[in-house]
């Protein structure tokens, strides 16, 4: 719950510091004086949108800091998760919400001393305090908002979870099969030219390296010639032929001449022994270098045909890297590719029809979760009908009929709905099913049911609102539950069914409420005054606990204005009277109807 609000620089605010309690807190005072201002002070902490113009005149920065009583709640569901995520854990159970709005536009937002963003406060914050505004009532004219209602009284959360898995299912199926069949001819062109592109690459029968070793034999063959000349004159120089010039020794000769000289030298003198052996070593070796010679001198031949099959698989493979890669590995890996995208296209006439399958029985799926879905939502709207009925009289609405309507859009793409009259048709279908719901009033005997929006007035919708709100209490795990003039167009003798309704919801609640009605505020176990005044001529509101008499006297000047009267201040003391007297012996949940 929330444990305090301090608020510094903020709007006509200048520094204040509320210590609220568990139970009713009421927040009371003249108009302007500021009370709407606290709950707008709350919503910033909390992360709404604020902008620089809530920064007080000549401050620099607006700064308000809520504490939170988490103790209880940071393994819900939800909290745990985004406290997770910001890193930031609760310390001795609590959490503190920091917001701070510069008068240059800049704001900061602060979890524990740790900064997050705005949208993480207001997601944290969204789980932990509920607030309803002057006008938050107007949210019951959309029919959106009925369905969430409704089903959260039905407590249908885990079968809507399921439908909308399965409706996401089928709604992806049916994108499958139309991207299938979308687009025939432009199919069947790329699949040529998966089928060309396939072809070529593996007619080319490519192997990796296999153009370096092209390039190397091209070399070879365009220099033939030359080298066959090359290597008979190396051949001469080292093992000499018929065409030894005049005068020339070949160095074979030379090399086994002086190594016989080495070899008598060493008979003589043992010491030359090593220099000879070497001497023979390389006449060894060069005869076999000579012998290698010769044999590439005679391999060597001008093979143009050769030449001419070289140049034309050479072209064939830079052709081939033109179109599909730089190196003929990424063109086999280019051919692996388009075949598997062709596989894709050539079986996708058997899978679509698969899909179909797929589709008409997710289909049939979705349609009978749809209508069990329909079914428990007409049988909660009866009973959620009979008790906002009841509560709307506690309230003083008169004989005020209530009733909740379900209905479906016909769609021919939809899916095939039995609405019991024995010929199902397609309906419009989505994640929360089929139905669309509308709350209808009768707001007087004999009248018609109508929908909200064209038959209840403001001080009836606020009232129905609250109604609707004591009823689903038990089902909203939200701690804080905050009522900004909920009861406006209240009159005074509905006031005090008004406050047993508030009251009724802090058996599972913490409630904050501003209201300018005495018989509402009544109710509360905790009562702050908002008033205001001067101070070195500025206007400030400033915020105080008040007790037994100075409740008496401001319940009193709500009654029957300034200055207090003896005899309001008797009237004031008697209401405390008859609410504590309404209260004893009763739960809130009694109070509120819910017991």
């Amino acid at each position: 719950m929330l444990l305090e609000l301090a608020i510094r620089d903020f709007a006509i605010i200048e520094a204040t510091r509320i210590e609220f309690q568990a139970g009713f807190n009421a927040l009371t005072g003249e108009t302007g004086a500021g009370k709407s201002i606290l709950i707008d002070a709350l919503g910033a902490v909390l992360g709404e949108r604020v902008g620089p113009d809530v920064v007080r005149t000549g401050a620099r920065v607006a700064r308000i800091e809520a504490t939170f009583d988490v103790a209880a709640l940071a393994a819900r569901p939800g909290i745990g998760e985004i406290l997770a995520e910001v890193g930031v854990e609760p310390e001795d159970g609590l959490l503190i919400f920091t917001r701070e709005v510069a008068a240059n536009g800049r704001s900061a937002a602060r979890l524990n001393g740790r900064a997050v963003t705005a949208s993480a406060l207001n997601r944290i914050g969204s789980l932990l305090v509920d607030i309803h505004g002057q006008s938050d009532h107007l949210s019951l004219l959309r029919s959106a908002e009925h369905l969430e209602v409704l089903d959260r009284f039905a407590g249908l959360d885990d079968e809507r979870r399921d439908l909308a898995r399965l409706v996401g299912q089928w709604r992806e199926t049916r994108a499958r099969i139309d991207a299938i069949e979308g687009d025939v001819r432009g199919r069947a062109q790329r699949a040529d030219l998966l089928r060309f592109q396939t072809d070529e690459i593996t007619t080319a029968g490519l192997r990796i390296g296999e153009d370096e070793e092209l390039v190397a034999e091209r070399a070879v063959l365009a220099n033939a010639e030359r080298l066959a000349v090359d290597a008979a004159a190396a051949y001469r120089l080292l093992a000499g032929d018929d065409e030894v010039e005049a005068g020339l020794v070949p160095a074979l000769q030379a090399l086994r001449a002086a190594g016989q000289h080495m070899a008598d030298i060493a008979g003589i003198d043992e010491g030359v022994r090593p220099h000879a052996d070497r001497l023979a070593e390389i006449g060894f070796l060069l005869e076999d270098v000579a012998a290698e010679v010769r044999a590439y001198r005679d391999a060597v031949e001008a093979d143009p045909a050769r030449l001419a099959t070289v140049e034309e698989r050479l072209g064939e493979l830079t052709a081939l890297k033109r179109k599909y890669g730089p190196s003929i590995a990424e063109v086999i890996r280019f051919g692996e590719a388009a075949a598997a995208e062709l596989s894709g296209y050539e079986g996708a006439e058997s899978n679509v029809e698969s899909l179909r399958e797929r589709h008409a029985t997710l289909g049939r799926e979705i349609g009978d979760r749809a209508r069990s879905l329909s079914s428990a939502r007409t049988q909660a709207g009866e009973r959620l009908a009979r008790q906002v009925e009841q509560a709307i009289a506690d309230l003083k609405m008169g004989r005020s009929r209530f009733a909740v309507s379900l209905s479906q859009t016909e769609d021919p793409d939809g899916v095939e709905f039995d609405d019991g009259s024995g010929a199902p048709h397609r309906v419009r279908v989505d994640q929360s099913g089929v139905d669309d719901v509308s709350f209808l009033l009768a707001p007087n005997a004999g009248e018609a049911l109508k929908p909200l929006a064209r038959v209840a007035s403001g001080g009836e919708m606020a009232r129905l609102m609250l109604a609707l709100k004591s009823i689903l209490s038990e089902a909203d795990e939200t701690p804080t539950l905050v009522f900004d003039e909920v009861d406006v167009g209240v009159g005074g003798r509905s006031g005090q069914v008004v406050g047993e309704k508030l009251w009724g919801l802090t058996d599972d609640h913490q409630v904050l409420v501003v209201t300018h009605l005495p018989q509402i505020a009544a109710f509360a176990e905790t009562h702050f005054r908002i008033a205001k005044g001067e101070r070195d001529g500025r206007v400030v509101s400033e915020v105080t606990p008040i007790e037994r008499a100075e409740r008496i006297d401001e319940l009193a000047a709500m009654l029957d204005g300034t200055p207090v009267t003896e005899a309001a201040r008797r009237n004031a003391r008697e209401m405390l009277e008859r609410v504590t007297a309404a209260k004893e012996g009763q739960s809130p949940a009694t109070r509120s109807g819910r017991g």
